[in-house]
C-alpha cells in the first residue's frame, strides 16, 4: 500500500496526529510495536494526566472533547473553580472530600479562588475553557476510536527496526513486515527508535533524581499528610486515591529501571521525606521516572520527523509532558497534510520547528526550576519560602496557573496585531454556533465581521483548506476579521480598518494559492 506517512508509536501523540493527518485526506499507517498497549500503568489513577487550556482547545475544535470529558477523572472550569474528582470507577474518590485546586509549582499548591483571568481579554467563556484528569488507557481509547472511523490503518506488535531513506520515499523494516511513505514521523516516546536511528542530536541535562509512583495498602497512615508536601528532605505525595503516593529520591537517577520496587525501599524513602513512620502493607503497582531532560536539536531531518516525547523528554514535574505532545501533533499535523496535498508554501513545514521548539524548550526549564526549589539543601528550602510567599499572592498565582494552563501561548508569528499567534477566542456567532465548531474539518477560517466583498475574493479556489465566514459575533471585541490557521490559532486579524494587502499575504502565506487546473 502506498502510505504518505507513517508514524511510530500509538500513544495519544501519535493516535491524535494520525487522525489529524487522515482528516486532511492523507493514507497513514500507525506502527505500535506493543502488542497489548493496555496496562496496569495507563489505567486509572496510576496513568492519570492533566490536560490543559490548549489540549482541551485541540479536543473541543476536532469534536472530541465531549467524548474526553465523559472519560475523565477530574475537570476544573465553567462554573466550578477548582479541579473536581469523581473517579474512574475503580478508585472511587468521593467527590465531597475531593481537593479543588488549580495546579502546583514544586508541590506548592496553586489556590483556585485566587485564579482571575480578566487580564486575559481573548479568553472567551465556552466549552473549551478549562482542563481535567484522564488515565492514558481512556484517552487513547477516545482517539483510538476516532482513528478507526477516520480510516487509519493501525498495525499492533510492530516494531520498527530501521528504515532506508531516499530523495522522496522512506522504508522502514519492522518485526513483521517492510513498509514505505513519504514521510516517517517518531512518536515513540522518550526512548524514541526513530530518533536514534535517523542520528537527530537530543541534548540537555542528566538527572539528579528518581522519582516513584504507586499504588499501596496502608498499614499504618501515621500522619502521612494528603496532596503535594515538600518538605526538608524532597518531596512526597499523598491521593487523591485512596493508596495512591509517589516520592522523589535524590539518588543522580541511578535507579534501574527494570529492577523491582519493594514494599521495603518505598516504605524507607517515604519515611524519610515525610518525616513520619509510615507503614506499607503491600504495593499493588508502582513505577519510576527522572528528571532526564533533554530536547532534539530540530524536529526534522530530511523526510524524518518528531513529536512529543521523542522530540523532548523532563520529569513530570507540573504535567506538561503529554500537552506538549498534543500541541506538536495539532501544529504538525495540517502542515505535512499540505506538504503531502501539495498546495504548502514552501518554508511552511518549516514552521513547526520554529513554533514547537520554543515551547518544548520552556517545558524543560519549567521542569528543572523545580527540581531546584525540591532538592533537599537549604538554598533550596530559601527559595521555596520565596517562591510560597510569591503563590500566596494574587498575582503570583494567577501568574504560574497561566504559565501551567498554557492560556497565555503565543506563537511569534510576525504581524502588529497582538492576537496574532494566539489561540482564537471561541466567538459565538449570530446562528447560535461557536468558532470552535467550525474547526471540525481541519480546515482554516477566515471570520469576517465587516462584509468585506474583497474578503471573499481571496479565498476564491481555495476552499479544500479554507472556509470563509461571513457572520456577527456577540461581541467582537473590536475585531472587524481573523484568520485562524486549522490548528486554531490566529495568523491575521484586524480592527476597525482591513488592510487588503496585509490579509492576502497572510491567506497566501499559510494557505498558499488555488491550484492550477489542468489544461
Amino acid at each position: 500500500m502506498n502510505y504518505d506517512a507513517i508514524i511510530a508509536g500509538a500513544g495519544p501523540v501519535g493516535l491524535f496526529l494520525a487522525c489529524e493527518l487522515r482528516l486532511a485526506g492523507a493514507c497513514v499507517l500507525l506502527l505500535e510495536k506493543n502488542e497489548h498497549p493496555e496496562t496496569p500503568l495507563k489505567s486509572g489513577w496510576m496513568g492519570a494526566r492533566g490536560l490543559n487550556f490548549p489540549s482541551t482547545e485541540a479536543f473541543y475544535r476536532r469534536g472530541l472533547l465531549s467524548d474526553v470529558k465523559a472519560a475523565s477523572i477530574g475537570w476544573m472550569g465553567g462554573d466550578r473553580p477548582g479541579m473536581q474528582f469523581t473517579g474512574d470507577g475503580k478508585v472511587p474518590v468521593p467527590p465531597s472530600s475531593a481537593p479543588r485546586f488549580a495546579g502546583h509549582f514544586a508541590g506548592i499548591m496553586l489556590d483556585a479562588s485566587k485564579v482571575d483571568f480578566s487580564n486575559q481579554p481573548w479568553i472567551i467563556p465556552g466549552p473549551s475553557v478549562g482542563g481535567g484528569m484522564v488515565s492514558l488507557t481512556a484517552l487513547e481509547s477516545v482517539l483510538a476510536d476516532r482513528a478507526r472511523e477516520l480510516g487509519v490503518d493501525v498495525r499492533l506488535g510492530h516494531e520498527v527496526l530501521d528504515f532506508a531513506e531516499t530523495a522522496d520515499r522512506v522504508s522502514v523494516r519492522t518485526t513483521r513486515g517492510d513498509f514505505e511513505a513519504s514521510w516517517l514521523i517518531g512518536c515513540d516516546g522518550g526512548r524514541s527508535a526513530v530518533r536514534k536511528l535517523a542520528g537527530f542530536d537530543f541534548e540537555g541535562t542528566d538527572p539528579e533524581l528518581t522519582g516513584y509512583m504507586a499504588v499501596v495498602e496502608f498499614e499504618d497512615l501515621d500522619g502521612l499528610a494528603p496532596g503535594f508536601n515538600l518538605t526538608p528532605r524532597g518531596l512526597y505525595t499523598h491521593g487523591p486515591a485512596p493508596g495512591r503516593v509517589g516520592v522523589v529520591d535524590f539518588d543522580g537517577g541511578r535507579f534501574d529501571r527494570a529492577s523491582e520496587i519493594t514494599r521495603e525501599d518505598l516504605e524507607s524513602m517515604l519515611q524519610r521525606v515525610s518525616g513520619t513512620n509510615v507503614k506499607l502493607k503491600s504495593v499493588e503497582i508502582a513505577t519510576s521516572y527522572t528528571d532526564r531532560s533533554r530536547q532534539a536539536t530540530t524536529y526534522r531531518k530530511g523526510r524524518i520527523l518528531l513529536a512529543g516525547d521523542a522530540a523532548h523528554v523532563h520529569s513530570p514535574f507540573g504535567g506538561q509532558g503529554m500537552n506538549a505532545g498534543l500541541g506538536d501533533a495539532m501544529n504538525l499535523g495540517w502542515k505535512l497534510a499540505a506538504v503531502i496535498k501539495g498546495w504548502a508554501p514552501e518554508d511552511l513545514f518549516d514552521t513547526y520547528t520554529a513554533e514547537r521548539h520554543p515551547i518544548g524548550a520552556w517545558v524543560l526549564n519549567w521542569t528543572r526550576a523545580q527540581v531546584a526549589v525540591i532538592r533537599p539543601d537549604p538554598h533550596a528550602r530559601a527559595m521555596a519560602t520565596v517562591m510560597r510567599d510569591l503563590i500566596a499572592t494574587k498575582d503570583g498565582t494567577n501568574y504560574f496557573v497561566e504559565k501551567i494552563s498554557g492560556v497565555s501561548m503565543q506563537y511569534d508569528l510576525g504581524g502588529g496585531h497582538p492576537l496574532i499567534g494566539r489561540s482564537a477566542p471561541d466567538f459565538e456567532l449570530e446562528d447560535g454556533s461557536r468558532l470552535g465548531n467550525l474547526l471540525h474539518d481541519g480546515r482554516g477560517l477566515l471570520l469576517d465581521f465587516a462584509s468585506s466583498d474583497f474578503l471573499t475574493t481571496i479565498c476564491d479556489g481555495l476552499e479544500d483548506r479554507l472556509r470563509y465566514v461571513r457572520t456577527l459575533p456577540k461581541d467582537d471585541k473590536g475585531l472587524s476579521a481573523l484568520l485562524v490557521r486549522p490548528d486554531g490559532f490566529v495568523a491575521w486579524a484586524a480592527d476597525a480598518e482591513l488592510d487588503p494587502k496585509a490579509a492576502e499575504r497572510s491567506v497566501q502565506r499559510w494557505f498558499g494559492t488555488p491550484a492550477v487546473p489542468n489544461a
